[in-house]
Parts: C-alpha cells; structure tokens; sequence
C-alpha cells in the first residue's frame, strides 16, 4: 500500500509540473514563429520564464530559419524525462526508440489541443466582444490566425459567415485521427 499510496500523488505532480512548462515552451515557440507581439504581457511571461534553459541550448542547437530548433530539443527532452520518470515510478521499462516516439506523440497532440483550444477561444471571443483587445486575446489571435488564413483561402466567402473556426477545428480533430493512432501502434511496436 506504501508503494501506491505514495506514487500517484509523486506521479501527478511530475506530470502537471514538467506539462505546464513543457506548454510554455511549447507556446514561446508558437507566438515566435506566428511572429505574435513580443511585448505582449503573456509573450513576455513566457519569455522570462523559459530564457534560461534555452539559453544554454541555443548554444549547441541552431535555429533552422525560422525554427527555434532549441526549444524543439528542450520540449522533446522534458517530455521524455517525464515520460521515463513516470514509467519508472510505474514499474514499466521501455526503450530509447519507443521514449522518444511516445514522447514526440505527446507534444504533437498537445500542438494539436493547442491550437484547437485556440480557434475555438477566437470564435467564442468573435461572438462576444469582437473589438476588444486584451493580452490573451491578441495571443489567440496569434496563435490561430494562420490556421484561420489557410481555411479562409478553401471556404469561399458565405456572405458574412466565417466558417474557416468549423474547417479548422474539423482539419485538427481529423489530423488527431489520423496521425497519432499510427504513432502510438509505432511506439508499442518498437517497445
């Protein structure tokens, strides 16, 4: 009982801190590359707190362009610290080559939830107060418009409506669908 009593509670915290940094990272790579406003109070935030680490990675990791190719590094080595902390904790092993394809699973299903929570808060803030400018929402506009822009080229103009919100969020649920299932066959079959 000691051993479970204990490894739940050491489970969940490993895994809530190293998500919400791994988040921060992950969207100080998005608002970059989206080019969002870097004085926006939240960019600033994630600025500041993800700095250090990256920091020292952009030492030995490039950018390729427009790629911040170091936080890419860092996201994929938090999550597979976590992942490997918490099989351990669990009692399963797992090899390199399955780690590294569950771990990459998991952050383009949290890219994935990212940006549908982003089109879907850019609609819902379109219906209620579409003037406004507040730091969250100019980094949801960021975040979503150029998933936005891309749907609004395929959807010919409807009179008003904007139906690029349903395309988008139908293209990520399909994307969800059809990318990760094999990835994760891919991982139990290396592991």
């Amino acid at each position: 009982m000691g051993a479970t009593y204990m490894t739940d509670p050491i489970i969940f915290l490993i895994d809530t801190l190293f998500s919400l940094y791994i988040m921060a990272v992950l969207l100080r790579f998005l608002l970059q590359w989206c080019g969002a406003d870097f004085y926006n109070p939240i960019s600033q935030f994630l600025v500041k707190i993800t700095h250090p680490p990256l920091r020292i990675m952009r030492r030995f990791v490039p950018s390729i362009g427009k790629i911040d190719s170091s936080s890419l590094v860092l996201m994929l080595s938090l999550q597979m610290l976590a992942d490997f902390s918490i099989l351990l904790l669990k009692g399963v092993s797992i090899n390199l080559g399955a780690l590294v394809i569950l771990s990459m699973t998991q952050l383009i299903s949290l890219l994935l939830n990212v940006l549908v929570f982003s089109v879907f808060a850019r609609a819902l803030l379109s219906w209620m107060n579409p003037g406004a400018f507040y730091a969250a929402v100019s980094i949801v506009e960021a975040l979503s418009n150029p998933l936005l822009n891309l749907c609004r080229k395929m959807i010919p103009n409807l009179g008003g409506i904007d139906l690029s919100p349903l395309a988008a969020l139908l293209l990520l649920q399909m994307a969800k669908m059809v990318v990760l299932p094999p990835l994760h066959e891919l991982a139990s079959m290396v592991g």
